[in-house]
C-alpha cells in the first residue's frame, strides 16, 4: 500500500489545465514528483542525439564534451532549469532562451535535427517514467509536458512543431530509422558523457556503470555508436533495480520542498553560483543575423 500522501501532487496536478497551466505542470513534474527521474531520463534524450551522425559529429567538433564535459553538462542542465523553474515570461528564463539560441545561432543546424532534439525532449521522459519511475505520467500530464516542449521550441524558432505527443513519438522514430549510425564524433562525446556520469559516484562502483549504461541503451542506439552488447543477464539485473527502486518509492511521502536542477549533486562547476547571462559557449565569428536565429530570441525578451 502506498504512502497515504504520496498522491498529493498528482491530485493537485489533476486540478490544473493542461493546455494553459502547462509550465505549473511541468515545474511540479520537475522538482517534485520525479526529480530525480526527469534528470536521467532527459540525459537519456540528449544521449540519444549523439547517435544521428550530423549531430554527433557537430558536438565532437565543438570540443566542449571532450575539454569541458562538466561544465558542458551543468551549463545545458542549468539553462533549462532556469527556463523550467522561472516560466518563459520570467527574466531569467528569456536570458537563458536567448544564451541557448545564440549558441546554436553559431553553427549550421537543420530545423530537421533541431525537431529531433526536441522530440526526444517530449517522448524519452514519458516512456521513462512509464518503464522505471514510481508511477507513469497520466493523459493529462503527457499533454502538458507536450505543450511546454513545443512553445520552447517556438521560443528556439523551430518550424513545424508536432502538435500532439503522438506525433513528436512518429518523428523521433522515423528520424531515428532514417539517421542513426556511427560518426567519429558521436561515439567521442558519448563516451565522454559515459566518464563523466561514472565520476557522480563512489569509485568502488564506477567500474559496472558502464554496463549499467549500455544495458539501459536499446539496441538501435548501442549499434549506431558501435558499443558493445551487454549480457542479458546484465540487461535484467539493471532494469529490476531500476524498477524495484519505482516501486520503493511508492512507500515513500510527497517531496514538498522542491529540488531544483541548480542544487542536484551532479551540478559542480558553480560552487559559488552562477549568472545565467554567463553559462554556456560563447563562439566568435557568429551570431547569426537576428531576424533568423534571434527572432527567437527576440520573442524571449
Amino acid at each position: 500500500m502506498a504512502h497515504p500522501k504520496r498522491s498529493y501532487w498528482s491530485r493537485r496536478i489533476a486540478r490544473l489545465d493542461p493546455e494553459t497551466e502547462y509550465e505549473e505542470i511541468t515545474r511540479i513534474l520537475g522538482s517534485h514528483e520525479f526529480p530525480w527521474d526527469l534528470n536521467r531520463a532527459l540525459g537519456y534524450a540528449l544521449f540519444r542525439t549523439y547517435a544521428v551522425a550530423s549531430i554527433g559529429e557537430l558536438l565532437g567538433n565543438t570540443r566542449e564534451f571532450a575539454d569541458r564535459p562538466q561544465k558542458r553538462y551543468d551549463d545545458t542542465a542549468l539553462i533549462l532549469g532556469t527556463i523550467g523553474e522561472n516560466g518563459f515570461a520570467s527574466v531569467p528564463a528569456r536570458t537563458a532562451i536567448r544564451r541557448m539560441n545564440q549558441m546554436h545561432g553559431a553553427y549550421d543546424i537543420s530545423n530537421d535535427d533541431m525537431r529531433y532534439v526536441l522530440s526526444t525532449f517530449v517522448v524519452t521522459p514519458v516512456r521513462w517514467m512509464k518503464e522505471y519511475a514510481w508511477r507513469p505520467l497520466t493523459a493529462a500530464e503527457v499533454r502538458a509536458s507536450t505543450n511546454y516542449y513545443r512553445a520552447l521550441g517556438r521560443h528556439m524558432a523551430i518550424k513545424e512543431i508536432p502538435e500532439t505527443y503522438e506525433a513528436f513519438e512518429t518523428l523521433m522514430q522515423e528520424y531515428e530509422d532514417a539517421n542513426f549510425g556511427y560518426s567519429v564524433g558521436g561515439r567521442a562525446v558519448g563516451d565522454s558523457t559515459m566518464k563523466l556520469l561514472s565520476s557522480f559516484y563512489p569509485k568502488p562502483v564506477r567500474p559496472v556503470l558502464d554496463v549499467f549504461s549500455r544495458s539501459l541503451m536499446d539496441e538501435p542506439l548501442r549499434r549506431a555508436l558501435r558499443y558493445p552488447a551487454p549480457s542479458p543477464r546484465s540487461v535484467a539485473i539493471t532494469r529490476f533495480a531500476l524498477r524495484t527502486r519505482g516501486r520503493l518509492l511508492r512507500f515513500f511521502p510527497p517531496r514538498m520542498t522542491p529540488l531544483l536542477v541548480k542544487d542536484l549533486r551532479d551540478i559542480r562547476s558553480y560552487p559559488n553560483g552562477f549568472s545565467v547571462g554567463e553559462l554556456g559557449t560563447f563562439p566568435t565569428g557568429c551570431p547569426v543575423p537576428h531576424d533568423v536565429a534571434g527572432g527567437s530570441g527576440a520573442r524571449a525578451e
